[in-house]
């Protein structure tokens, strides 16, 4: 069944990448991919499966039976893009403003339309089940897949797979990674209100901004003091606003950023420490605080045993499959 498989997917490849390029250039953000999972829809409409559209707010899943009993697998790709201007002279560059397939999920979506295409054609020869799963909102936290899970995407599934398209690894190359492999990621938004006054009269205010930067300067102790040393995290501030006259002690500042790290237990530790530290830095500059700390995405766990599986399964298709160069 492989060798057929992959004919298949030969056979199609100028539909996939007509499919790529087409949702290129019409890319659109998360929560509001409605014209993509049309598109998506309609590729299905004729095809011997289950289609339920109606998994959060833009999700699809396609299942596919096959003919003997055997496990459900779960093959997920996402299709929401990022509020990037597309700077490229490309005849298919976005054509939406502000907005564009940067992260590569028009990729991701167009291979796994052909791929269940043409597993569709195959499912004869499948023993068990796949689920197709066109998540929404990946880019967007709390994401699309949280309401997927809820919805039920994932009831009877024994085993779930996925892939990410990396532009900085050379072409050809199957990169596998188990257990650990994506970073957690918590974002913040810390708020901090003195009092304004002139530069001339620094005494009859309370410079937010002073407080702002003595925060910014003491969050990056968390990593190298309370880290333990060869723990992977890093602390972010990429927004500080405190904007307005330059001869003006600021009422109030802005602080904005993410925390990503490897281990969960890392990310707790981060989050409390971040809060004692702002709270101890509003409390000696005497200004207000308000702070909206958020966890957004756990670790990406992989499972060592479905890894090995996966990479194998690669590797057995070398032979029928010279495109792909190493597999590591």
């Amino acid at each position: 069944m492989i060798q057929e498989l992959l004919n298949k997917i030969d056979a199609y490849k100028d539909e996939m990448i007509q499919i790529r390029r087409h949702l290129h250039q019409y890319p659109e953000l998360s929560f509001e991919e409605y014209q993509t999972k049309k598109y998506i829809l309609d590729f299905y409409k004729d095809k011997d499966c289950e289609i339920n559209e109606n998994v959060g707010t833009t999700g699809i899943v396609v299942k596919i039976k096959g003919k003997n009993p055997g496990p459900t697998v779960a093959l997920r790709a996402d299709f929401d893009a990022i509020p990037v201007q597309e700077e490229t002279d490309l005849p298919f560059k976005s054509k939406n403003e502000g907005i564009s397939h940067a992260c590569g999920h028009d990729g991701h979506t167009a291979y796994l339309m052909i791929l269940a295409k043409a597993l569709i054609e195959l499912k004869d020869n499948i023993n068990g089940n796949i689920v197709i799963i066109h998540q929404h909102a990946e880019e967007k936290p709390p994401g699309g897949a949280l309401e997927m899970i809820e919805a039920g995407c994932l009831e009877g599934v024994d085993n779930f797979f996925s892939l990410h398209l990396i532009s900085t690894m050379p072409y050809s190359k199957v990169f596998f990674n188990e257990k650990e492999t994506q970073a957690a990621r918590a974002t913040f938004k810390v708020k901090l209100t003195g009092k304004g006054s002139h530069g001339s009269e620094p005494h009859n205010g309370n410079d937010a901004i002073l407080a702002a930067s003595h925060l910014l300067v003491a969050l990056q102790s968390i990593v190298s003091r309370r880290v333990k040393p060869g723990e992977m995290a890093v602390v972010t501030v990429g927004n500080f606003d405190g904007k307005g006259s330059p001869n003006v002690i600021k009422e109030k500042v802005l602080l904005e950023g993410d925390v990503r790290c490897m281990k969960d237990e890392v990310a707790s530790l981060i989050e409390k420490e971040f809060k004692q530290i702002a709270s101890g830095i509003a409390n000696t500059f005497n200004v207000g605080l308000d702070l909206q700390y958020t966890q957004d995405y756990p670790v990406l766990y992989n499972d060592p045993e479905m890894t090995k599986l996966a990479m194998q399964g690669v590797k057995d298709i070398q032979k029928y499959a010279p495109e792909i160069k190493e597999v590591t």
